[in-house]
Parts: structure tokens; C-alpha cells; sequence
């Protein structure tokens, strides 16, 4: 599975299933070994950070270089498990777990006011002033019984964002 050029063997799709908690079906995850192979244009079995900035809706992404920290380098079993997050198979705990790496751009396990700010200033740009930003970032937080100090592990930041509507789903084609 290291080298590109080879095909899947059974055996390999069903160990890249397991990896991601069935998130995907075997003809899912075929195809995605076939996108895999044409974004890897070195052929190292990786695909890099310039790699994936060649995917347009990826490189348009607001969040695209909090996204890179997470997916420079990653093989192809590590490209899906990636990917399941937006599998509709996927629960909404690992949905939640993985915005928390997103939030957690220090990875010592803990979100702060700051971090949550930098996403949202990312994700508004011009269109929120620093203050409205700050006013609504305080209020999200106090509805759920936090402060502006709060450090918040994946359980407080599930209680914040565990809202049975969130929807982080892509739909993967099939050939």
C-alpha cells in the first residue's frame, strides 16, 4: 500500500475499513485509493502540503492551512482516517473530536477564547468586526457554561458544540 502504483489487494481494503471505523464502503474507499494516487504526484506513497493545495476546494478553504498541520504527509490509511470525518457513517462524537483538532492548533489538548477567535476570524474575515466576533464567541460560551477563560478539553467543547445538527459530510463518487 506504501508505493502508489500497486492496486489494492482485498486484504488492504478491509484493513483501510477497520482504520476508519467502516466510515466508507469498499467501492469508497477504491476510489478514494484512485484520487489518493493522482494527488500523491510523486509517487512516494505521502501526499504533501502542496499536494493537497492542488484540490481547489481545499486550497479555497478558510480554514485550509489549520487543515495542513493535519494532513502534510499523511499515506494513504491515514488519508481516509482523515477523510471519515465527513463520512456520514461517522458519529457525531468523532465529528466533534476532529474540529477539536482543528481548534487545538497547539495540540495540548485544550481549547482556548483565543483559538476559538483565530477560527472565527478565519472563517468571517471582513465581514465581523474583533467585537462582534468577541460578543458572540462570549455568548456561545456562557450559553454553556463557560467563561472567556475557560479551558476547554474534548468534553467541554462537545457540551458547546454537540448540537444534534451539525452536518460535516462530503460525499465520496464512485466509478
Amino acid at each position: 500500500m506504501g508505493n502508489t502504483s500497486s492496486m489494492l489487494t482485498q486484504y488492504d481494503i478491509e484493513e483501510v475499513q477497520e482504520h476508519c471505523n467502516h466510515a466508507f464502503s469498499q467501492q469508497e474507499i477504491v476510489s478514494l485509493y484512485k484520487r489518493f494516487c493522482q494527488l500523491d504526484r510523486s509517487g512516494g506513497g505521502f501526499i504533501s502540503a502542496d499536494e493537497f493545495l492542488s484540490v481547489p476546494e481545499f486550497a479555497v478553504n478558510p480554514l485550509s492551512q489549520r487543515l495542513l498541520r493535519m494532513v502534510d504527509g499523511l499515506n494513504f490509511k491515514e488519508f481516509v482516517a482523515f477523510l471519515s470525518a465527513f463520512s456520514s457513517r461517522t458519529s457525531l462524537q468523532q465529528k466533534i473530536e476532529f474540529i477539536f483538532k482543528v481548534y487545538d492548533s497547539d495540540c495540548n489538548g485544550k481549547v482556548t477564547f483565543d483559538d476559538v477567535l483565530d477560527i472565527l476570524r478565519d472563517l468571517t474575515g471582513s465581514f465581523m468586526t474583533e467585537q462582534q466576533r468577541e460578543k458572540v464567541l462570549t455568548y456561545v460560551l456562557e450559553e454553556a457554561g463557560y467563561t472567556k477563560g475557560s479551558l476547554l478539553d474534548t468534553n467541554d467543547f462537545t457540551k458547546v458544540l454537540g448540537n444534534p445538527g451539525l452536518k460535516m459530510e462530503v460525499e465520496v463518487p464512485v466509478d
